[in-house]
């Protein structure tokens, strides 16, 4: 049950999903997601982004080896302890690094996909309110989203899932301000904060992930589905 190891495997490293998913179209956080992991070279880059900039573990996530960095003079112990950290949670000191987008809202999108080349977008989750970077409130729909932003957001996600080989559930995560809205990241399974769609959609999504491993097609089309209420976790 859940995705091929495949596409795990291609969203397991944020560096190598940001290069696949700029390939696929998808809008990426301005950044740096290359091989060359010298100081000079991420120094190099981050005057090139502009600061501030967030550092991030290249191979893990839940605010491990993540750093925001204001200023230049911060870099190097901002590289430095990040490094150790993401080595020591991950087995890897890879890095990238993002433009940090001024007020923006992490907003993710539920995507479902069958073994049948069909995939469909269950609208959104604001999980905007965190603590050290982990999420604290799940919120859907997210508040004050325009319908057009929501609608191409989810094509966005159909279009990453389907750019894997993607199928079950999966959540494909947006950092969203200024109206416009940039991938960070894809959640390779049904994550615990599901329930929160589950109320809004009327849908089992526990229900959907044994359909589509047993070989069934998507219960529903885009065009059925539809958001109903509100929901906070």
């Amino acid at each position: 049950i859940g995705p091929p190891p495949s596409a795990i495997r291609a969203m397991g490293n944020k560096a190598a999903a940001k290069r696949l998913m700029i390939e696929a179209g998808v809008p990426c956080v301005p950044g740096y997601q290359g091989e060359d992991q010298g100081d000079k070279r991420l120094t190099e880059e981050a005057r090139r982004i502009g600061f501030p900039v967030m550092v991030k573990a290249a191979a893990g996530g839940g605010g491990r080896g993540m750093r925001l960095v204001s200023k230049a003079e911060d870099l190097a112990a901002a590289l430095s302890s990040a490094r150790s950290e993401a080595k020591n949670a991950f087995g890897s000191g890879e890095l990238i690094l993002e433009k940090v987008i001024t007020d923006g809202r992490h907003v993710e999108i539920q995507v479902f996909a069958d073994t049948k080349g069909n995939a469909v977008y269950l609208f959104e989750r604001d999980c905007s309110v965190q603590r050290r970077h982990q999420k604290v409130l799940e919120e859907a729909p997210a508040p004050g989203l325009p319908d057009a932003t929501r609608k191409a957001m989810g094509e966005a996600a159909v279009a990453a899932a389907k750019a894997i080989g993607y199928t079950g559930a999966g959540t494909v995560e947006f950092i969203y301000g200024g109206g416009r809205f940039f991938f960070m990241e894809m959640n390779t399974r049904l994550q615990v904060e599901h329930p929160v769609t589950e109320l809004v959609t009327g849908l089992d999504l526990v229900e959907w992930q044994f359909r589509v491993a047993a070989g069934e097609a998507l219960p529903k089309r885009q065009d059925e589905l539809a958001l109903r209420g509100h929901a906070i976790e």
